[in-house]
């Protein structure tokens, strides 16, 4: 408990000496204060932008297709990797395709993605989800394949079904690599809506922060990019809560 509150501590303390750094460079000249605005007027602007209409609609927008990408590639991912890492034949064509394939800059593709679902909804829900995919079905993989081969055997040899041994030996075994999968998972599934918006978007956080971004409106730009950071901190920690609760099934 005393370890766990030091590095709770620790993080703040970090993240405090950020701050006043940031307004310190701001404040005394070392950075042109219209290039970076002080961390208290950023903030200032952020709980402006945040009683706003139309910033509460883009978020809106954006965690809907954030959400709705991430829904649909982690199972979607999950399955295909399993298939892989279980079939020696799919995994023997599939792997170096995979790797191939994850290798190459997602943001190449953005273009075709706007020429065959045009600007809009669709586009950036599918571009995260491609985004997401390749990630999912690594990670998924790589849990299956972390196992141990002689829990497995124990498991069958008292005559455990596929369901028990799904849950009993499966699942706790892939449990931490697959959390680990989430948050990386959330991060490009993130990356990959905020580009489709400000690539090519009429609306949602992303378009939001190009145009300030474009208009040098940088007290905005910088109150948008905290939104987001902070956005990806509580989804992190959620994951992590949830892997604190679930360290039980660790085997």
């Amino acid at each position: 408990m005393t370890g766990t509150l030091g590095f709770k501590v620790a993080r703040i303390a970090v993240v405090a000496a950020f701050f006043l750094l940031w307004e310190a460079l701001s404040r005394t000249g070392a950075v042109n204060p219209r290039l970076l605005p002080s961390a208290s007027d950023t903030l200032l602007t952020l709980a402006d932008l945040l009683q706003r209409a139309s910033v509460l609609n883009g978020l809106a927008v954006t965690g809907t297709e954030v959400l709705l990408a991430f829904v649909m590639a982690v199972p979607v991912g999950a399955v295909i990797g399993i298939l892989i890492a279980e079939n020696r034949y799919f995994s023997d064509v599939f792997k170096p395709l995979l790797f191939f394939a994850f290798s190459i800059p997602k943001s190449i593709f953005l273009p075709m993605f706007i020429l065959v679902l045009g600007v809009g909804f669709s586009q950036k829900v599918g571009f995260g989800f491609v985004s997401t995919i390749f990630i999912v079905i690594m990670s998924t993989t790589a849990a299956v394949e972390s196992v141990k081969v002689e829990h497995l055997t124990v498991a069958r040899s008292y005559g455990a079904t596929p369901l028990q041994t799904a849950f009993r030996v499966y699942l706790p075994s892939m449990l931490p690599v697959l959390l680990e999968a989430l948050r990386i998972a959330m991060i490009f599934n993130m990356t990959g809506v905020m580009l489709a918006e400000m690539y090519a978007s009429r609306e949602g956080i992303g378009h939001m922060i190009a145009n300030w971004g474009e208009n040098f409106q940088m007290k905005q730009l910088l109150a948008g990019v905290v939104l987001i950071s902070v956005i990806a901190v509580i989804f992190n920690e959620l994951v992590r809560w949830v892997e604190t609760r679930c360290s039980h099934w660790r085997t």
